[in-house]
């Protein structure tokens, strides 16, 4: 299935700010600048992941292989819409670290 050039922008914007904006709310509640790209690996294993929570400790050889085996098979555009997240994680850390420089207190 193919995705088409106006869904794949307006993923990886959305995407962007949804992260950056929740990284931005947790890194001013945690007091942590990095908790955001921390937890991103398991938000994305979460999005791709097709086996339940509890099979990682049933059977961890065949879930880990199966999650391996769906990141191995995503599209281009799947890693740069999951990427921009990752970015937007990234940057909501870098701008809480600059409004703390800049004398910022957030709660």
């Amino acid at each position: 299935m193919q995705m088409s050039i106006p869904i794949l922008i307006i993923s990886v914007v959305l995407f962007f700010i949804l992260f950056f904006g929740i990284g931005f709310l947790l890194n001013m509640l945690f007091r942590s600048s990095w908790i955001m790209v921390v937890l991103f690996p398991l938000i994305a294993i979460s999005i791709v992941n097709e086996v339940k929570l509890i099979e990682y400790f049933r059977n961890p050889a065949n879930s880990f292989m199966n999650l391996g085996e769906r990141f191995g098979s995503l599209h281009t555009a799947d890693i740069v819409i999951l990427s921009s997240g990752l970015a937007g994680a990234f940057l909501a850390g870098i701008v809480i670290k600059m409004l703390r420089k800049k004398g910022y207190r957030m709660f």
